[in-house]
């Protein structure tokens, strides 16, 4: 009997849900469809089915990143504090993890233009919180290069054990208090 819509669209949000977390978690490398219909459950022919080819599933993950991408920077721009964003970025760990892949493997063309897309679309969202995060609310071009390096090496630290609560605080409290540091240098000088 063959698959309604509905029916179709569900599976095809299994196996994208499922290379998404993959991906997430182990790097594009790991997304062979073997191991991808073992673990939804499906023939390597409904894969087939429902992509193309794998080229085409990294398309639609990819897609589907920028996606979340857009839902989290909206969630970012309405933080008013640092409890705000940690509970937005560990309600997003997953994703978080998915953009830590692209950061990591962006000497690939079409990841790197996807890592782009969603700092295009974070940076602006999460600045306003961030100047308050960090104490400096009247220094938004301080700001946000502080958040440009800082994105930076919050990726290189991220793994699926850092990112919790506790790490996440600490991480913040660093930068505040680095931002500190170098204020009170400026005024000691």
């Amino acid at each position: 009997m063959p698959e309604t819509t509905k029916e179709t669209a569900t599976l095809q949000l299994d196996w994208l849900q499922q290379g998404y977390t993959t991906f997430a978690h182990h790097g594009p490398e790991a997304l062979k469809v073997e191991r991808l219909a073992r673990a939804v459950g499906k023939s390597k022919s409904s894969f087939y089915h429902h992509f193309a080819d794998p080229e085409g599933f990294q398309e639609s993950l990819l897609r589907h990143h920028l996606e979340k991408a857009r839902l989290i920077a909206k969630k970012e721009a309405a933080c008013q504090s640092l409890d705000d964003l940690i509970e937005v970025l560990l309600e997003h760990k997953t994703d978080l993890l998915f953009n830590r892949q692209l950061r990591v493997h962006r000497s690939h063309p079409v990841f790197e233009r996807c890592f782009e897309g969603t700092t295009e679309l974070t940076v602006p969202a999460i600045l306003p919180v961030w100047k308050k995060i960090i104490g400096l609310e009247d220094q938004s071009y301080l700001a946000g290069l502080v958040l440009q390096l800082s994105l930076e090496n919050f990726y290189i630290q991220l793994t699926p054990d850092t990112l919790n609560r506790a790490w996440l605080l600490d991480y913040f409290m660093g930068l505040q208090h680095l931002v500190r540091s170098f204020q009170a240098q400026k005024t000691n000088v």
